[in-house]
């Protein structure tokens, strides 16, 4: 099985590292469905303590990566193709369509931090990249180009959609990162322009195209 010992760097950042480690291995297929995660092993296998294996575990159940029952622990319950298809499906019509409503209501103020965000997101090297930082300012964008859409409802429904894999994504496609960086440009562009319309074709290209290569992982699993 493949090697999981985390290096001295990895534990930095403790908790997000052994709650990577374990959901790119769920997703690859290391584990069958319905197989035990338990605690001890992993913590002997990457060489910490219980603590960040147990806070990892409950985040995977949010996931829906894994089911913790009582005396039995975590249960795999891997994602499939099916629920990536269904997720970022509706993700792609609904932040579509917030985006594109949203931008008439954007400020100068929303346009700033835009801007700052994306330069943040660009200054980040791809071979050795802070995933975690890179995660938080991605969500903190795509939320500030939505934001100014007057639907309530469809606001709740994406959130929904957000809880889960989607946020994570930059973990599983750290070599993917330049095609995202080059789709914020454009997104920050169009918003510039006031091109709602195409505002709203590259929000949902860009969606698309992870649901894409997170299904790529899975069927090479």
């Amino acid at each position: 099985m493949e090697n999981f010992q985390l290096t001295e760097q990895d534990r930095a950042t403790l908790q997000f590292k052994v709650t990577t480690k374990l959901r790119e291995a769920i997703l690859k297929g290391h584990f069958k469905m319905g197989e035990r995660l338990i605690q001890e092993e992993w913590a002997e296998k990457l060489g910490v303590s219980r603590m960040p294996i147990r806070e990892a575990l409950r985040q995977l159940e949010v996931e829906g990566l894994v089911r913790i029952e009582p005396r039995r622990g975590a249960i795999v319950t891997p994602i499939s193709k099916e629920d990536i298809e269904e997720i970022y499906q509706l993700r792609a019509m609904l932040e579509g369509k917030a985006v594109e409503m949203s931008l008439p209501h954007l400020d100068e103020e929303d346009v700033q931090e835009l801007e700052i965000l994306n330069n943040e997101m660009a200054k980040l090297k791809v071979d050795e990249i802070d995933v975690e930082k890179y995660m938080n300012l991605n969500a903190k964008f795509h939320k500030i180009l939505r934001s100014g859409c007057p639907w309530r409802r469809i606001h709740g429904i994406i959130d929904t959609l957000w809880k889960g894999i989607p946020p994570y994504t930059p973990s599983l496609l750290v070599n993917h990162l330049n095609d995202s960086l080059q789709e914020h440009e454009s997104m920050l562009e169009y918003v510039k322009r006031g091109d709602s319309e195409a505002l709203k074709e590259v929000m949902e290209e860009h969606i698309l195209r992870t649901r894409d290569k997170l299904i790529t992982i899975i069927n090479h699993s």
